[in-house]
């Protein structure tokens, strides 16, 4: 495996910052659950609502991306940094898959993109120098946190809007896969006051988000 100068590293993290928040500069592995669906006739109303749900799920995507890459960067093992890169091109999916439904309601992402991935690449570089086990627990409670969310945004929509419930609930079940596989990896419980703060911050993006 190649061995990459600290150089090497930043210009990656720049380029995979760049990638996660320029609208239309990340392509999706998959093809979207949703390209099957005919589109939905929605209310003015109902399609400023599930913009909005989606606007919050696209920054959520933003954070995972940032999240992973900041834990690739200082896992110490080999095998939990390569889990990170793998679970970063996931999310990738999720992200283009939301990109692309903002697009189809004629919305916006989130200005506040950038402020959410340097948080959270910062809180993602401090949980893989806490270590992997701490980092593998991280990823874990993040991703039943995301699920919870995109439950919650599933019983939201429109009963017609079949587009956007396919996405959420795949994104759903990776998720919770993701949770899983940082569980059996050796994951670890966080501390208490990690999880409120963990809940805070994830309180915060979602209010905003969903409006600018």
């Amino acid at each position: 495996m190649r061995q990459y100068s600290p150089v090497d590293k930043l210009i990656q993290s720049f380029d995979q910052a760049l990638r996660s928040l320029i609208p239309g500069s990340t392509t999706a592995h998959r093809d979207c659950p949703a390209q099957s669906e005919d589109r939905a006739q929605l209310s003015v109303h109902e399609a400023r609502h599930v913009a909005g749900l989606m606007r919050v799920n696209h920054s959520g995507e933003v954070c995972a991306q940032a999240l992973y890459h900041g834990q690739a960067l200082t896992a110490k093992l080999p095998r939990v940094r390569q889990e990170m890169e793998f679970a970063a091109i996931e999310e990738q999916d999720h992200l283009a898959w939301c990109e692309q439904r903002l697009v189809e309601l004629n919305s916006p992402t989130s200005i506040l993109n950038p402020l959410w991935y340097g948080l959270s690449y910062s809180m993602g570089a401090l949980a893989g120098l806490a270590g992997d086990e701490y980092s593998l627990g991280f990823v874990a409670e993040t991703e039943r946190q995301v699920s919870q969310h995109l439950l919650d945004h599933l019983a939201q929509l429109p009963v017609q809007d079949e587009r956007s419930k396919k996405i959420l609930a795949q994104m759903n079940e990776d998720e919770l896969h993701h949770r899983d596989t940082a569980i059996d990896a050796g994951g670890v419980d966080l501390p208490l006051p990690v999880r409120i703060t963990m809940t805070a911050i994830s309180k915060l993006m979602t209010k905003t988000s969903y409006y600018i």
